[in-house]
């Protein structure tokens, strides 16, 4: 099956006009006129993890990854497959061996050629215990040859299944068919890494004085929880076809003082505080926006051995769930379209139909009803309330909402809730090393299949921070990998999770925030948001 993208003549196109536009000022396609300055600043709520491909974990760190490296596969603005540093691939009739062709062209920023080789060398790294990435796991979830003996340290990491046939053949070999694999090389733990950099600099190679990279952007100035800068790589393969010379991120922990800045023209991009996107939709009608997005925000229970006795009881789980009322979340204090969640995998995602899980078709009412039942029959009430810490990380709207659930579990239930909120890093320690009570969770797609959000609650997750753990889910998400059609898998996983509540799904994301009108080229229809700021270009106002 060859695989070679219409949309590739639209690069072509782009790439042959680009030059010229940029001297005449027009964009090459459009016709716009273009601004003079090509600066585009946004706004992050957090620091970003990490802009190393095998390390990063966070959405705004695997943006920032998207444009300093380029893996092997890119998406367009509806999220369909282009070419990337791969102009194509094939794949037999199993769909377990994946046969990629790489471009003679693509450079790293210090100018060596990029190779298969280096992408064999950032797979291992991804797999290898040794690298201790945070994202380990997603080696294992792409089925790759022998990747259970390399991340458990019992085989050698060039045991794993992605062979250099030559510089420019790259061939993987899965041990199921995986009929979306190729979309899973849109993630930025697939994305090539400098090994002679790594080797060189250790875990100082991302900084900018060291960082070599292959995308449209390089890193040229970092200043942890305040700034960061990348400017467009010359080097870079479509350099020629990218618009914005320079992209500013800047770290504002507050939403109110982010849409401050933002109306005072510091932003291109930047955050709608909860609740106010129906006003500033109003006064902004052409800034403020609005779309679904291929994530889901939750509550997740420790269920290690370091979490209350009481989150083993299934009772307390359901209770505490039912008695979550998400369209408060949603119309009262969101209010930007976001939809209810009963099921962990939302509704956007390509070929899943939502499963009508049966806690989700009661009214509020009612759910309130059973989750006082249920929580009496665990022997808590008024003269044995349950105690919990609600941990989210610090945000404005996080605690809007930490502090409704607090109080809905308080009127229907009698819990006594507190609030702890942590930094995002120091957040995620948290959370990893199993330390809380009942932790806020947000999972965006690493692509768009239902697997990539039921794969977390699999016992071998490096995500399933709760260390859920259920045999049944295990069986059926090993088994939907071989299967052309998993919808039966995938149904049955959604209505275990429906009653075990490893997880309490509050709401499906919309993607919602204030961009200057100005600003175009945003992938709006791409339900995943992988944006790449080449793709994006400033207008004369």
């Amino acid at each position: 099956m060859n695989y070679f993208p219409k949309s590739l003549a639209v690069g072509f196109v782009l790439a042959s006009f680009a030059s010229a536009s940029v001297l005449a000022a027009t964009h090459p396609v459009t016709g716009e006129t273009l601004a003079d300055d090509q600066t585009f600043t946004y706004s992050l709520l957090d620091e970003f993890t990490s802009v190393d491909p095998q390390i990063v974990e966070d959405v705004s760190g695997s943006a920032f990854v998207r444009d300093l490296f380029e893996g092997l596969m890119n998406q367009d603005a509806d999220g369909n497959l282009i070419p990337g540093v791969a102009t194509g691939f094939t794949t037999n009739d199993a769909k377990d061996v994946y046969t990629f062709t790489l471009r003679d062209n693509a450079m790293w920023s210090d100018g060596n050629p990029v190779t298969a080789h280096d992408f064999v060398y950032s797979w291992r790294r991804l797999a290898d215990p040794a690298t201790a990435s945070p994202y380990s796991w997603f080696a294992e979830i792409m089925a790759l040859e022998n990747v259970g003996g390399v991340m458990s340290g019992e085989a050698s990491p060039d045991t794993l299944g992605i062979t250099a046939l030559d510089n420019h053949t790259l061939e993987v070999r899965l041990t199921a068919s995986l009929p979306y694999f190729a979309a899973m090389t849109t993630h930025a733990s697939t994305f090539p890494t400098p090994e002679w950099v790594v080797r060189t600099s250790g875990n100082d190679w991302t900084k900018p004085e060291n960082i070599v990279s292959n995308g449209a952007y390089i890193l040229t100035e970092h200043i942890p929880n305040e700034r960061a800068v990348r400017e467009r790589n010359t080097m870079y393969w479509n350099n020629d076809a990218t618009i914005l010379d320079k992209v500013v991120t800047l770290v504002i922990n507050d939403e109110n003082v982010d849409l401050t800045r933002y109306l005072a023209g510091e932003l291109d991009m930047g955050t709608v505080p909860s609740g106010q996107y129906l006003r500033l939709k109003e006064d902004y009608p052409d800034e403020a926006t609005s779309f679904p997005r291929l994530c889901t925000y939750y509550y997740t229970f420790n269920l290690s051995p370091s979490g209350q006795e009481a989150y083993q009881d299934v009772r307390v789980r359901q209770a505490l769930s039912y008695a979550v009322d998400r369209s408060v979340v949603t119309e009262k204090i969101l209010q930007a379209g976001q939809i209810q969640a009963f099921t962990f995998t939302p509704g956007a995602t390509a070929g899943f139909e939502v499963p009508p899980v049966a806690f989700g078709q009661m009214t509020q009412d009612e759910r309130n009803a059973k989750a006082k039942e249920l929580m009496a029959e665990a022997g808590y009430g008024s003269d044995n309330p349950l105690n919990i810490e609600l941990m989210y990380n610090t945000s404005e709207g996080h605690k809007k909402i930490a502090i409704a659930v607090q109080q809905m579990w308080k009127e229907t239930l009698g819990v006594k809730a507190t609030l702890a909120n942590q930094e995002w890093k120091t957040f995620l320690k948290t959370r990893g090393s199993q330390n809380f009570d009942v932790a806020r969770g947000g999972w965006c797609g690493d692509y768009n299949e239902a697997s990539t959000f039921l794969d977390l609650l699999t016992t071998p997750s490096g995500y399933n921070d709760g260390k859920f753990s259920n045999a049944e889910v295990d069986e059926l998400m090993l088994e939907a990998r071989t299967l052309s059609d998993a919808t039966a898998n995938y149904t049955r996983v959604e209505e275990i999770l429906a009653n075990e509540m490893p997880v309490i799904p509050v709401y499906h994301y919309t993607g919602v925030f204030m961009l200057k009108s100005n600003v175009k080229g945003w992938p709006y229809d791409n339900v995943e948001q992988n944006w790449y700021s080449r793709d994006l270009y400033k207008v004369s106002k």
